[in-house]
């Protein structure tokens, strides 16, 4: 799941950014509403987590301006305002959750999992292509009989690969889909990270399952389907 994650305080910020990469999540992070509404025109997000008071713009105006353009996927707000018409004011902006600081990131995790229920791609906590099927809360692998847990990296490359089945995905499309903003993708990075998933796949019998197409990118099959 792709998130947007705006904090103005870098304390604050850097360990939300790693308890959600840990998750499996991409996630854009940044410390002002300026940058968040420019990388909300640039990108799309499953679930935006944006602070109540930033510098150049605030989350609630972020807000009401991402549902007047009619997008859906859920918010997150995360303020020290804690009474109740400041919630209600948040609720009424358009957000779907708030979380009053300082956050507990078990809490935080929890309701992200939650809100991605609420996301319009959301389609069950375990994605499937048979015989290979991936839990999106734990990040467990299941092949046969056997099962691993995946790193977040190779989460997050299993995970794309399983929404667009059957589907020739080249090298640029996987590094907008899984390097955040602010990243640069070494030109081998994707074959490496490839390189590395089917060595886990491996590990339960499903390496065939990530196809090369050569000249073209990559493509997930499953195992009584090949290519001409």
């Amino acid at each position: 799941m792709r998130i947007l994650l705006v904090e103005d305080d870098p304390e604050q910020l850097e360990p939300l950014h790693s308890a959600l990469t840990r998750c499996g999540h991409i996630v854009d992070a940044v410390e002002d509403g300026a940058t968040a509404q420019w990388l909300l025109a640039e990108k799309a997000y499953n679930l935006l987590i944006l602070d109540w008071m930033l510098p150049q713009g605030d989350g609630i105006e972020i807000c009401q301006e991402y549902r007047q353009q009619g997008h859906s996927s859920p918010i997150l707000i995360l303020t020290a305002k804690d009474t109740t018409a400041d919630k209600v004011k948040g609720l009424d902006a358009g957000a779907d959750d708030y979380l009053v600081k300082p956050v507990d990131l078990e809490e935080l995790l929890a309701r992200v999992r939650a809100l991605r229920r609420r996301s319009p791609l959301w389609s069950g906590d375990i994605l499937q292509v048979p015989p290979l099927s991936l839990n999106l809360d734990t990040m467990v692998l299941e092949g046969g009989t056997k099962s691993l847990k995946l790193k977040s990296r190779e989460f997050q490359l299993l995970e794309y690969l399983l929404r667009h089945p059957q589907q020739v995905l080249t090298r640029e499309q996987i590094e907008l889909a899984l390097w955040e903003w602010g990243e640069e993708p070494e030109s081998n990075a994707v074959a490496a990270r490839v390189k590395r998933l089917r060595q886990r796949l491996r590990e339960v019998g499903l390496a065939d399952c990530v196809e090369t197409v050569y000249g073209m990118g990559y493509r997930l099959i499953s195992l009584g389907e090949k290519s001409p």
